[in-house]
């Protein structure tokens, strides 16, 4: 049962993959493990990232654009910012003063590139407060979940019968 939970943890704890793959993937398999568990094991593999990517994305693309000599990395870390940036300020403008529900909602739809990863880095890269972006993300993460446990038992019972 141990390594059943840790392939749940790592999961999703992979970026873009996230929870959004991890329970499809806990439901499909059927490893045995308690819905509620894949979800509350999922959840806390999802946000285990959340903090380090906030306090220190933002260093390292900013360390690569301005510090670092290979030509590849330095061109990836300023697309980045530069995008990130563009990005975070369209969502602030059309989310005004609603910033942190415009990032719960970010989270919460589970669709690809939408998840915790992505939210935090543009959270990072806009200089959001920390706690206020933890609660949303944290938020929407347990949405997504949610959502997704939801779709990953009603699809697998609709095709397999169970």
């Amino acid at each position: 049962m141990f390594w059943k939970i840790l392939i749940v943890l790592f999961i999703s704890m992979v970026p873009l993959i996230e929870l959004r793959g991890a329970i499809p993937v806990a439901v499909g398999m059927d490893l045995g493990l308690p819905e509620w568990l894949v979800l509350i094991i999922a959840i806390i593999g999802n946000i285990i990232p959340v903090p380090i990517i906030y306090f220190f994305a933002r260093k390292v693309l900013d360390w690569g654009a301005n510090k670092c000599k290979w030509k590849p990395f330095k061109q990836f870390c300023e697309f980045c910012l530069k995008k990130g940036e563009k990005a975070g300020q369209k969502l602030l403008k059309k989310a005004k003063q609603g910033a942190y529900f415009a990032l719960f909602l970010f989270v919460a739809i589970p669709i690809p590139g939408t998840g915790a990863w992505t939210g935090t880095l543009a959270a990072s890269i806009l200089n959001l407060d920390f706690k206020k972006t933890m609660i949303a993300i944290s938020a929407g993460v347990l949405t997504a979940g949610l959502i997704m446990l939801a779709v990953s038992l009603g699809l697998f019972r609709v095709l397999f019968g169970g």
